[in-house]
């Protein structure tokens, strides 16, 4: 594909290409624990679309989705990589996802919660990343059941012990990887939501820079580049999201 000079400057306002790196999701990113540097599917992506472009990339990194978001929406970055939901919508325009990841429940071994169908009661209490997608989607769809915000989606499980709440809800392999540590925790057998990652650009870059990140997103899932990324990182249960 071919960059047009104008949606190289309005991706590059401030001379280089800033994106926002979220660490709170381990399926996309990740800190290094001996250099510290970002790494995973969405920072390949993201030099991947500088070298597209041209520019020089500058990976503006953060703890949380919530603030991820944010700083895309306040265009202090320039693109970043998210799950796509209608509030996230109001200022970001979205590609089609690049990868599908599964939403999952945990609860303790005693726990009388043996189906999604049971989570939604007024007794339950549920723990979620605040501002993550999860948050989103559960504030909107659940009734009874009262939702704990933990500080990050990593914290889920710590802070369902902690406040010894009745459900945690998040990415399935971050659940199943912090159950590991601790005996007497199951995941559902079902999930509850699937995530659709996305990049996204602030609106206010134009219809046609929108349409540039749209196009890149499709060549990347079509040349296997995502589904690289995936193995390369060792990434499990997510799966390349199909052609839009």
């Amino acid at each position: 594909m071919t960059i047009d000079p104008s949606v190289v400057s309005a991706f590059t306002p401030t001379g280089k290409l800033r994106a926002s790196i979220n660490l709170g999701n381990p399926i996309l990113a990740n800190k290094h624990p001996e250099t510290g540097e970002p790494f995973g599917v969405s920072v390949d992506l993201a030099h991947a679309f500088a070298k597209r472009l041209d520019v020089e990339l500058e990976l503006v990194v953060f703890d949380t989705a919530g603030k991820s978001v944010q700083a895309v929406s306040e265009e202090r970055t320039d693109f970043g990589f998210f799950a796509v939901d209608p509030l996230r919508g109001e200022t970001i325009a979205f590609t089609a996802p690049y990868v599908l990841i599964e939403g999952f429940y945990l609860v303790r071994d005693d726990s009388p919660v043996k189906t999604n169908a049971d989570v939604d009661q007024p007794h339950n209490r549920v723990a979620v990343g605040k501002g993550s997608a999860y948050d989103l989607f559960l504030t909107r769809e659940l009734k009874a059941a009262q939702i704990v915000r933990a500080p990050s989606s990593p914290a889920v499980v710590q802070t369902f012990l902690e406040q010894n709440l009745e459900v945690a809800a998040g990415v399935k392999q971050q659940l199943e990887a912090d159950a590991s540590k601790t005996t007497g925790l199951r995941l559902l057998d079902e999930r509850f939501m699937v995530i659709q990652q996305a990049m996204g650009t602030p609106k206010s870059r134009g219809h046609a820079a929108a349409a540039a990140l749209h196009a890149f997103v499709e060549e990347m899932k079509a040349s296997g580049f995502v589904a690289d990324a995936l193995a390369r990182h060792g990434i499990n249960g997510a799966s390349v999201a199909p052609k839009a």
